[in-house]
């Protein structure tokens, strides 16, 4: 049976006129009536027809790039990538002229995840491009699955950039993944070769597939140099674990993360931070201690944001090619580039030494 917008407004418990509002952008709404009128569209699979499909069809020029936060240079730089290449396919819009890249920043907000996939759902969108890791969430993932179907029946276009492929999905065009394990292992074995055997490591939020691929790939490194057992508690998860700590992708939690670090591991000799920016925190929190950066404590970061280099001392990290895997997947989501075998790409992490490693004290 056609579900209707009243059976929407029925849903939502709400007019078929705020139905309408919502849908066609035209009207304030108030937020959480938006977000509830969204939410019964997308249960329903809802579909405008008649005039209303066809000036949505219209708007089929439409490209969304989602990422978790706009400011932050990791999502900027392949956002900006991407936005490059769909703009600057000439000629393939429907009035013959460039498509329309928007940013959907959602904040880290699984809830605005998918509700910009339904907003791109109910414009047409051509392509959607997700960039970033994925929230570690078995609700969350099967409501992306079928949100990301829908899309692709619908003939949009969907390519994950620095994202896993989802489990059971073949919704994708292709997944561009980085290798954030290899990366976190190259990292830590540096240190470990430089002589460093205390070495904390300041991660990301725990829901996140980026924070638990990179902290697996330290973790390997530690155990494969026999270290493990050298860790409180017997080497366990949960001693891992106690020179581990979790926090969001800032500064902020870097420097905080560092500070409870050196209060539980005095003699630490090495930080690794989940990324640039979370460095930067850790290398503020080892110098209001009074230690020196590498001489007391060695620090490292992750991703070779273009701050990194000009840090002082110039950052120890992990490069990912940001902006060749945003302009891949532009390309990938325009249709212009052929899709890796089997629609999943690994895209290579390389170590990037500089002057905040050094051997520790007495090496």
């Amino acid at each position: 049976m056609t579900v209707t917008l009243a059976d929407v407004a029925a849903r939502a418990r709400v007019s078929p006129a705020t139905v309408s509002r919502v849908l066609n952008g035209n009207y304030p709404v108030a937020a959480a009536t938006r977000e509830r009128v969204l939410r019964a569209v997308d249960e329903l699979d809802y579909v405008l027809n008649g005039p209303a499909s066809s000036l949505a069809a219209a708007t089929s020029d439409l490209v969304g790039i989602l990422v978790n936060d706009i400011a932050d240079p990791f999502f900027g730089i392949m956002a900006g990538a991407a936005q490059t290449e769909i703009g600057g396919q000439e000629g393939t819009g429907r009035a013959g002229g460039e498509k329309l890249a928007i940013v959907c920043n959602t904040g880290g907000s699984p809830e605005r995840e998918l509700t910009y996939l339904t907003l791109l759902q109910r414009q047409r969108a051509a392509a959607v491009i997700l960039t970033g890791g994925a929230l570690e969430d078995p609700r969350h993932t099967a409501a992306m699955t079928a949100k990301l179907a829908r899309l692709a029946d619908a003939g949009t276009q969907v390519v994950l950039c620095g994202r896993p492929p989802l489990p059971d999905s073949d919704a994708i065009v292709a997944a561009l993944a980085f290798d954030n394990r290899g990366g976190g292992r190259r990292l830590t074995e540096h240190l470990l070769a430089l002589g460093h055997r205390r070495i904390g490591y300041v991660a990301g939020p725990l829901e996140r597939t980026t924070t638990r691929h990179r902290l697996e790939g330290h973790w390997a490194a530690m155990a494969a140099a026999g270290l493990s057992e050298r860790w409180p508690a017997g080497g366990t998860a949960e001693g891992r674990k106690s020179l581990t700590v979790h926090g969001p992708y800032t500064r902020r939690s870097g420097y905080e993360a560092t500070l409870e670090l050196l209060r539980r591991a005095p003699d630490l000799t090495a930080v690794v931070a989940a990324n640039d920016t979370v460095a930067l925190g850790a290398c503020a929190a080892v110098r209001e201690q009074g230690l020196r950066i590498p001489q007391d404590v060695s620090v490292a970061g992750f991703d070779d944001l273009p701050f990194a280099v000009d840090a002082v001392p110039a950052l120890t990290t992990v490069r990912l090619p940001l902006y060749e895997a945003g302009a891949r997947a532009g390309r990938l989501a325009m249709g212009t580039e052929t899709p890796p075998p089997g629609g999943i790409a690994t895209i290579a992490a390389e170590l990037m030494a500089r002057a905040s490693t050094a051997p520790p004290r007495g090496n």
